[in-house]
């Protein structure tokens, strides 16, 4: 069962950042990250993602997933398998009592999520969106304060 978790996996992430539109280009782009599988195989999975066709930008129809702001299209991606690895977090800069924490696309409200749920005493409270996270500290924690426990907080995550 791994296996088809980790396959279900690559084929969303290859969805959301490329422009695939037949399964023998998804089966080309799965067989690169490792998976080899019939085209039946692949027709159930994009069946059971409810993956459907759209026209793209460009005006080509491509492989799209039901819940577009869960995996949004990226433009330089890294191998799927690396983005299933990479946990979401990409920077975090500070303002006074305030902070933001940018994610990949659709990694905010769970990191936020998380971060809310931590009971950190330092934090009041977080305001997510798809791919930022607005973070509201207690007064007089300084910014070298804030990014250490924050830091801290993303290596435990």
């Amino acid at each position: 069962m791994k296996q088809k978790d980790d396959r279900i996996e690559t084929i969303k992430m290859l969805i959301s950042s490329k422009e695939l539109g037949s399964q023998k280009e998804v089966l080309d782009e799965l067989k690169k990250e490792g998976f080899v599988l019939t085209q039946a195989t692949l027709s159930r999975d994009l069946k059971q993602l409810k993956v459907a066709k759209a026209a793209s930008m460009n005006g080509k129809y491509v492989y799209v997933l039901p819940n577009e702001t869960m995996y949004k299209r990226v433009h330089k991606p890294l191998s799927a398998r690396d983005m299933i690895k990479n946990p979401g977090f990409l920077s975090f800069n500070t303002s006074g009592n305030m902070a933001i924490i940018k994610t990949r696309p659709g990694y905010a409200s769970s990191i936020a999520y998380n971060i809310d749920n931590s009971d950190i005493p330092e934090i009041l409270g977080t305001i997510a969106g798809d791919d930022t996270i607005f973070i509201v500290m207690k007064e007089g924690i300084n910014q070298t304060e804030q990014f250490e426990m924050l830091k801290e907080w993303l290596a435990n995550m």
